[in-house]
Order: C-alpha cells, then sequence, then structure tokens
C-alpha cells in the first residue's frame, strides 16, 4: 500500500468518475495529491474524504493562468511535481459531424488537446529539476478505433495519443515518462453524451461491443493508472494503452 510513497500527483477532472477513482487510489498508495476540477465544490468533498495530504482545488484547465496555479499550489504544499495526469476531458454528443456548433469544438480543442500543453508547460521544468517524472493522459479507444457519431471528440482524442509518444520521445533524456491510457465508455458523466442517450438499450448495445461483456470501471482505470505512475513503470513510455475489456481487438 506504498507503491507512490513520498510522490505528488496532480488530476484534473478528479472530482468523479475516472479522475476520482484516481485520486483515491493514488492516496491509497501513499501519494499526496491536488485534486483538481472545474467543479471546485466536488473537488473540495472527495479531498476532505481522502484527508490529510489531500488539496482541493477548481480549474479550469482551457485556462493557462489555472493550470499554472495549479502546479504552483502542489510545489507550494508538497515541494514536487512526480505525477501529473491529464484526465478532464470533454466530447459533443454523438450525432452528425456537421451538427457540432463551433463553440462546442472549441472546448473539445481546449479540454482535450490545448490543455495538455499548458499541462507540460507548467509541470516539466519543475520534473526536470528533481531528476524525472511521470505524465498519464486520459485518451480514449475513440483515438484508436474511431466509430461514427463522435467524430470531433474521436480526433482530439487521436491527437492525445500522437502528442504522447511524441512527448515521450522528447522528454526522455530528462527522465520523465509521459504514457496515456485508451479506456472503453465507462460509468462516468460523459457516458449519456457517448451513447447519445442513455438508455438500457443503448447500454447493452454498448456492452455487447466489449469481448469481456462490461462498460469500464473508474477502478479498472485507476489501476491501470497506478501502474503507470509507480516505479514498476520505470522502463514504459510512449504507451497507449488499452483498458478496454478487448473492445480494440
Amino acid at each position: 500500500m506504498a507503491r507512490l510513497a513520498g510522490k505528488t500527483a496532480i488530476v484534473t477532472g478528479a472530482a468523479s468518475g475516472f479522475g476520482e477513482g484516481m485520486v483515491r487510489r493514488f492516496a491509497e498508495e501513499g501519494a499526496n495529491v491536488v485534486v483538481a476540477d472545474l467543479d471546485g465544490q466536488g473537488a473540495e468533498k472527495v479531498a476532505a474524504e481522502i484527508g490529510e495530504g489531500a488539496v482541493p482545488l477548481a480549474v479550469d484547465v482551457s485556462r493557462k493562468a489555472d493550470v499554472e496555479a495549479m502546479a504552483q499550489a502542489a510545489l507550494s504544499r508538497f515541494g514536487r511535481i512526480d505525477i501529473m495526469v491529464n484526465n478532464a476531458g470533454y466530447t459533443h454528443v454523438n450525432g452528425d459531424m456537421l451538427e457540432v456548433d463551433e463553440d462546442t469544438f472549441d472546448r473539445i480543442c481546449a479540454v482535450n488537446m490545448k490543455a495538455i500543453y499548458f499541462a507540460a508547460l507548467a509541470v516539466v521544468p519543475a520534473m526536470a529539476g528533481q531528476g524525472g517524472g511521470s505524465i498519464i493522459t486520459t485518451a480514449s479507444t475513440a483515438g484508436l478505433r474511431p466509430r461514427p457519431g463522435l467524430t470531433w471528440y474521436n480526433a482530439s482524442k487521436g491527437w492525445a495519443i500522437t502528442a504522447t509518444k511524441s512527448m515521450a520521445v522528447e522528454l526522455a533524456p530528462r527522465n520523465i515518462r509521459v504514457n496515456c491510457l485508451c479506456p472503453v465508455a465507462g460509468e462516468t458523466g460523459m457516458l449519456a453524451r457517448f451513447m447519445g442517450e442513455d438508455t438500457p438499450e443503448k447500454r447493452a448495445q454498448f456492452r455487447a461491443s466489449v469481448p469481456l461483456g462490461r462498460l469500464s470501471t473508474p477502478l479498472d482505470i485507476a489501476n491501470a493508472a497506478l501502474w503507470l505512475a509507480s516505479d514498476e513503470a520505470e522502463f514504459i513510455t510512449g504507451v497507449a494503452l488499452e483498458v478496454d475489456g478487448g473492445r480494440c481487438i
């Protein structure tokens, strides 16, 4: 229960879903955690339940100033940043690609793509100065095996996967590992948007496309992130890890 002892992790989108699963799992393994989310009250609730070593922060990852303040909060409180998880995400509703309005498209780009850039600017210097670190992004099976109805979301996650691999190569000499997770749809706040509507029939249709017969859970994703963040994965970088019950086969 101490695989991350002495380490500090920042997780965005951490007030619910996959992000909440990650900060809880990281804390169980000894990490100090910054619980960052656009929903500040939700972040406070999760941090309070984790207890000492958890700091809540209201953060809009599409704003550079917010991301800079997030990194500074981690450094001020804990003195280091070992793990940066770009988990916050946004999507349009499943449907015709031509009916996605420009504001929604821009928000997808800002949250799913530009936020990764902002986070790199904010944490890479600190990680390099302390001798290394781990950056993890929650991408998606949508970036590996795109399906109709989520075109612009799919494209943003494909970008995240390519950015991960490119960052991994460039940051390897600084001992900063960069990986991403590719979950299948799970029990999160975005599930209804992925499906277009949340009905028993739609859920059955999604489950039928997963060989292991179920959707992902926050714990599935948290355990995968934990391994990538830990020293057990010290020789792993540039990987887009499928956590999908076999959906991408």
